[in-house]
């Protein structure tokens, strides 16, 4: 039996159908709020409004639960690779021994760049930031390597798709080469993903580099536990550009362009740089935690907290144990990372922190395993957007496939000058 919403204005009665998801999550759909009412709804930063019906990630954030097509993320992370992931992600389901061999052929032939590609990477100066450089190329992908960017089949979708997952990856590490002023180096047909990547970043002409196992599996499930968050600044931003017809490189570019923010991809950095200050200032890391709590202080406790999880983020219940495992294996020396495992100790001890649900979230600990894969800071939120690629590419899908779908036109609630006149310029 349908449910409705009765909501009175200006003393007349409007009813609007009540939408349940397939997890009992409640919307009430105010589409029409406008034409039967003539207002709108007013909900700063869409902290209470769905913007869309979504079928590809599922999350609770009370309940600390994240799930991909319906998949736990717990059981992804321990036994999909990033890849298998990608592909439950853009496809809509796990693929079969046949389909995943497919799809790794894809990525083989189009990991490689365009020669004339190559050369965009000489125009950016050295200074220039690996994301401005990413952002770029990604949508200058459609220009050298795609018969037409309006992508028209299925088997047209998937080559596109994965075109742009390797050569998201051969770019980032091509930017992180021109940046310092090394040769770009080619991908290798013989190395899962995760460990072709790190092939590109850090193999030098006079000699290879080859991932250990444990830095393959921490990058790997740093990547898959990234690969999507729902409606999340970036993901809207490429849902809303995807809404005006936009192709799909376009799209995942602008998305590109949001996650550089630093209070969105950039919060792993931030982490680091926490770790950074308290080392400067030769800080016990508790007594930084004291200063967190004292509110005059303005100190801020990067990596806990998160805006949707009321409960420890799942994603870093997984990568703490990774991190750990990583630390113990590579016997490294560094008192940043040193300083991190004393922060986080008493962080988790202080019921502060517990009292308000402010436990460590991913951002915590993927700063930590990037830093001690070698990964240079500028480049975190590059490892970020490789991350996010199957989930942006899985939603502007949604988006293009939608029958219905009309583009994104907000509104607002004007709150500047009423009517004025113009006044010529030698009487103002």
């Amino acid at each position: 039996m349908a449910e409705f919403a009765t909501v009175t204005i200006d003393g007349i009665e409007h009813q609007f159908p009540i939408i349940t998801g397939t997890e009992g999550e409640r919307a009430i759909d105010i589409s029409r709020l406008r034409a039967e009412a003539g207002v709108i709804t007013l909900d700063d930063g869409y902290g209470n409004t769905g913007s869309c019906e979504s079928a590809i990630t599922f999350i609770d954030g009370e309940k600390g639960i994240l799930r991909y097509r319906g998949v736990p993320i717990e059981d992804l992370a321990a036994r999909s690779s990033f890849i298998e992931t990608a592909e439950l992600l853009i496809f809509g389901e796990l693929p079969d021994v046949e389909e995943r061999e497919e799809f790794r052929e894809l990525l083989i032939e189009n990991s490689a760049l365009h020669r004339d590609m190559r050369k965009h990477f000489d125009g950016f100066p050295s200074t220039a930031h690996p994301m401005a450089i990413l952002s770029a190329m990604v949508n200058a992908i459609q220009t050298h390597e795609v018969r037409d960017p309006y992508i028209t089949d299925r088997q047209h979708f998937k080559q596109a798709a994965a075109g742009l997952l390797a050569k998201t990856r051969t770019i980032a590490a091509a930017s992180y080469k021109s940046h310092v002023g090394q040769p770009i180096a080619y991908p290798r047909y013989d190395l899962p993903y995760a460990e072709n990547f790190l092939h590109m970043m850090f193999s030098v002409p006079y000699r290879d580099y080859e991932a250990t196992p444990e830095v393959a599996h921490a990058l790997n499930m740093f990547l898959v536990l990234h690969a999507d968050h729902e409606q999340n600044c970036s993901t809207s931003t490429v849902r809303m550009v995807a809404s005006s017809g936009a192709n799909m490189f376009a799209s995942v570019s602008a998305g590109v362009n949001a996650l550089w923010g630093p209070l969105h991809g950039g919060a792993n950095m931030g982490v680091i740089e926490m770790l950074e200050d308290i080392r400067d200032h030769g800080l016990k890391p508790v007594d930084y935690i004291n200063r967190v709590k004292d509110r005059t202080s303005g100190v801020k406790l990067m990596g806990f907290g998160h805006r949707v999880y009321r409960n420890f983020d799942p994603r870093a219940k997984i990568l703490k144990e990774a991190a750990d495992n990583l630390l113990d294996a590579m016997h490294i020396t560094d008192p940043l990372l040193d300083i991190a495992r004393e922060v986080e100790q008493a962080a988790l001890a202080d019921d502060y922190f517990a009292s308000r649900k402010l436990y460590p979230n991913v951002d915590f600990y993927s700063g930590i395993i990037l830093r001690a894969i070698g990964i240079p800071l500028d480049m975190f939120t590059v490892l970020f957007a490789i991350g996010r690629t199957p989930g942006w590419i899985a939603h502007w899908k949604e988006v293009s496939d939608n029958p219905k779908q009309r583009i994104y036109r907000p509104r607002q609630i004007y709150v500047g000058e009423q009517l004025s006149e113009w006044v010529p310029r030698a009487e103002r």
